[in-house]
């Protein structure tokens, strides 16, 4: 899909990083089979998995915004710096909810 300027572009690759959805949590099962893991491990495996897909994501579709000018990344609503701080964190930590919260707390310098 081709976009007409980089800010469409841009606006499009925020939507897509944003796309994943955490997994649902497993249900609790009224009975134990020995031969069956913890819901609770399953959780866990299944969070990670999520975390990682999540931030292979952001580095795929928002860290590339880095090389658009500061003009294209202020019409979106970030900054370079935030783009690469997030990049930064860990793992634990999700990219794209961090990036809105510092977003929100009024980082962005007003034009």
């Amino acid at each position: 899909m081709t976009f007409e300027t980089p800010c469409q572009h841009a606006q499009h690759a925020w939507e897509k990083a944003s796309r994943l959805a955490p997994p649902p949590k497993p249900p609790q099962l009224p009975f134990y089979m020995p031969a069956m893991p913890s819901m609770r491990l399953i959780r866990v495996i299944d969070m990670a998995w999520w975390r990682c897909r999540r931030r292979w994501l952001f580095r795929r579709h928002i860290v590339p915004l880095v090389k658009y000018d500061d003009q294209i990344l202020r019409d979106i609503g970030h900054r370079r710096e935030d783009i690469l701080w997030a990049n930064q964190l860990p793992l634990k930590v999700d990219a794209l909810q961090a990036l809105k919260a510092r977003q929100k707390k009024g980082h962005l310098p007003q034009s």
